[in-house]
């Protein structure tokens, strides 16, 4: 990641109030809506402290986040999991954990394990699936999950320098 384009201040502004926190790591916008407001980031493997962080693509647009919890308690996750492919998951998983190697700085540090959401199998986290489907496109539970929130138009960033 070291041509990595960090989220602007503008951008930064708009994410901490989006989680309502400061962020402990550094990321970069990669989806955005057609109006410019940030859908989902990319995060650095490590938080500032030397933490692992095992999100790389995290979905911070209010709308679509509420929309997927609202799948999530609606039994989604199980729901979701039992439509796709259990090989094909699997070769998510890998190819997620994947990036995040490719993305890592601080190989001196404890590293994050598993795949989308940090698990190595099945599926934990809709937001997590769908935000690596939005920037990969390759994602079968997110994929889904796209189709039954009918996703409006988006556009990916080029955050590589």
């Amino acid at each position: 990641m070291s041509t990595f384009k960090d989220a602007s201040p503008a951008d930064l502004a708009t994410i901490e109030e989006l989680l309502g926190r400061p962020l402990a790591g550094r990321c970069a916008v990669v989806v955005r809506r057609v109006d410019g407001r940030p859908v989902v980031i990319e995060n650095e493997p490590h938080l500032r402290d030397g933490t692992p962080m095992p999100t790389l693509y995290w979905l911070v647009d209010r709308d679509l986040h509420d929309a997927v919890s609202r799948l999530e308690s609606e039994g989604g996750v199980h729901r979701f999991e039992a439509l796709v492919d259990e090989a094909e998951l699997q070769n998510t998983h890998d190819r997620y954990a994947l990036k995040r190697r490719n993305a890592t700085l601080r190989h001196d540090l404890a590293q994050a394990s598993g795949g989308v959401g940090g698990t190595r199998v099945g599926v934990k986290c809709l937001h997590a699936h769908l935000a690596n489907y939005l920037v990969n496109g390759n994602d079968p539970v997110g994929e889904l999950v796209a189709h039954a929130l009918e996703v409006p138009p988006l556009t990916i960033e080029d955050i590589r320098g």
